[in-house]
């Protein structure tokens, strides 16, 4: 898994839970480097990217838009990719969507939440 976030300290939590859960996962400090990182020939293979929406250099909305449109490669075109947001109102959740993430989750992360979005990928 790939996760896209900006802010250490949720880093650290989110390696935490994960970690917990006994998942592999690599982290990107922003949009840009969640593209760099999809994108480099050879590159690893993420079965799912979790996205933080509010990020510097490059959002999570734009970054998301740019892996639909094939800037990532033809083979993360349909990666699914979950939001993540501090923002728990129904127009963030449609601003997601429209951006093309798969999925949505508010900060602080619900590990039960979590665990059943990663079930279903």
């Amino acid at each position: 898994m790939l996760l896209a976030e900006d802010n250490s300290i949720n880093q650290q939590v989110m390696l935490g839970i994960l970690n917990s859960l006994e998942v592999s996962v690599d982290v990107a400090n922003d949009g840009a480097e969640a593209i760099e990182r999809l994108s480099k020939p050879n590159a690893k293979h993420y079965d799912l990217v979790l996205m933080d929406c509010q990020m510097p250099n490059l959002d999570g909305y734009e970054a998301t838009r740019r892996i639909r449109d094939g800037d990532a490669g033809d083979d993360n075109i349909k990666l699914p990719i979950i939001a993540l947001t501090a923002h728990a109102m129904d127009s963030e959740k449609q601003k997601c969507i429209d951006a093309g993430m798969n999925e949505y989750l508010t900060k602080p992360v619900d590990v039960a939440s979590l665990k059943a979005i990663l079930a279903l990928y």
